[in-house]
């Protein structure tokens, strides 16, 4: 049985961790802080080490140079994803970001110790073998329909060449798990893949972020950085929602997928980088490029294999197996290992559309297992809004007394879904609405409207 050493100083997360990887069926002991891990192990002893970064006292980085011969993962929070490139610099085998997912910790340590007594056991291993062979998309993801079987099909097809891969799907389907799968599926299964939500970083910082940079290159570069396409050389770089990237950043995206190359902000050296890209969005890149948004020649670098995952609406056949799976994580992690979906709630479960698809399901799952009080999970606890709820649309809207927003278009096709009608009516109007006025006219808040544009795929018009 594999020891792991968990050492993270927030008991919450470390009782967490600790129990899924006992569950998982690893020997598992812990410590607050790097003295206290080394005072009460011995570090060789152990298969792997997982590790927050910022500790107490000597950060989790130290623990590298304590236990030479034992693989580091370190966990570190987006907010010092820099800092984790850092660390795969010192010799960390793997990082991931926190809140982690289950699937992708428990993914993470089953690849790092497979690598780990391969390299032990069979030190003259053929150079060319497949290291990543042993993993299956099957195991990280959940899919028994014929969609996903497709998906699978095709992650097992691409995984072993060098092929960029654009993964195309609505926000919550599992693309990051598509990313890993290829990841672990090809040669590069040993070295790091970096994942990068090109969203959640500010136009700003991207290219600073994405490339590096030098001392002094901008107000506030006191020292060099080392970018993240440069700390994932050798392994692979997924970009999720690359759609968001912006033009600058796209271009010198653009010579790294043609020449192989990066330069840091402020330098005049280019050096050259092995990664493979995997690029995700839940947004149609091919219509951006005809407005303007997404570089054309990108697009087709990009492009070069693409893999669609299906939304959880058109997976009827997974529904109830993903929410089974789902209850049995959740049931063990709350100490109710006996909860069980009513019929009523099951019905519920396949009814639903699922508009935040997979992770709308988990979620849904999670906040029933906090509020059951006995063994049976009802629709009353799965709390499932139904399609619309949020969208109030003016009866002056339908009846057509708003002339600025009549169309032909409308008034001969009465059967539109609301999806349908919202699409259709911000597109007609964004050109001379503000976000407010569209908002407004809608009887929904302005944050439903950014969420229903980001799940639709409807660009918002830049203003001039």
């Amino acid at each position: 049985m594999p020891r792991i050493l968990i050492v993270e100083d927030e008991e919450i997360i470390r009782s967490a961790l600790r129990k899924l990887l006992q569950h998982a069926g690893y020997d598992v002991s812990d410590a607050d802080s790097v003295d206290q891990a080394e005072r009460e192990n011995d570090l060789q002893q152990f298969d792997l080490i997982i590790s927050d970064l910022r500790l107490p006292g000597a950060p989790g980085t130290e623990l590298i140079n304590r236990a030479p011969n034992t693989p580091v993962l370190i966990m570190t929070s987006y907010a010092s994803l820099r800092s984790a490139v850092d660390s795969m610099k010192l010799g960390a085998v793997e990082y991931i970001a926190k809140p982690f997912d289950h699937d992708e910790m428990l993914a993470a340590v089953d690849t790092i110790l497979k690598q780990h007594a391969t390299d032990r056991d069979e030190p003259a291993a053929p150079a060319d073998e497949d290291t990543g062979s042993s993993a299956d998309p099957s195991s990280i993801m959940y899919g028994e329909c014929e969609a996903m079987k497709q998906v699978f099909h095709l992650i097992r097809k691409v995984a072993p060449t060098e092929t960029t891969v654009l993964v195309h799907g609505e926000s919550g389907t599992g693309k990051e798990l598509a990313a890993r799968a290829l990841h672990l599926l090809s040669p590069r299964a040993a070295r790091p893949l970096i994942s990068v939500n090109c969203a959640a970083i500010p136009e700003s910082l991207i290219e600073s972020e994405l490339f590096g940079h030098e001392k002094g290159s901008f107000t506030g570069a006191v020292s060099a950085r080392t970018g993240l396409i440069e700390a994932a050389d050798g392994g692979s770089l997924f970009l999720d929602e690359i759609g968001e990237l912006p033009p600058e950043a796209q271009a010198r995206l653009l010579r790294v997928l043609q020449e192989g190359e990066i330069r840091k902000v402020g330098s005049t050296q280019s050096r050259k980088v092995d990664v493979r890209m995997i690029a995700a969005t839940h947004r149609n890149l091919k219509a951006m490029t005809r407005t303007g948004e997404f570089r054309e020649d990108l697009y087709y670098r990009l492009n070069v294999m693409q893999i669609r995952i299906p939304p959880l609406r058109d997976r009827q056949g997974d529904i109830l197996g993903l929410a089974r799976k789902f209850l049995r994580r959740q049931g063990e992690k709350m100490g109710k290992p006996s909860l069980n979906l009513s019929p009523e709630a099951m019905r519920a479960l396949q009814r639903h559309r699922w508009p935040g698809n997979v992770r709308e399901l988990e979620n849904a799952i999670e906040r029933a297992c906090i509020l059951c009080e006995g063994d049976l999970i009802t629709p009353a606890l799965l709390d499932l809004e139904e399609e619309g709820d949020d969208v109030n649309i003016p009866q002056s809207l339908v009846e057509g007394d708003n002339e600025p927003t009549k169309t032909q278009d409308v008034d001969s096709n009465n059967d539109l879904s609301l999806e349908d009608y919202f699409q259709h009516f911000v597109l007609e109007n964004q050109d001379r609405m503000s976000e407010t006025e569209l908002a407004q006219k809608l009887g929904i808040s302005r944050k439903s409207l950014w969420e229903r544009r980001q799940r639709l795929g409807i660009p918002r018009k830049k203003s001039s």
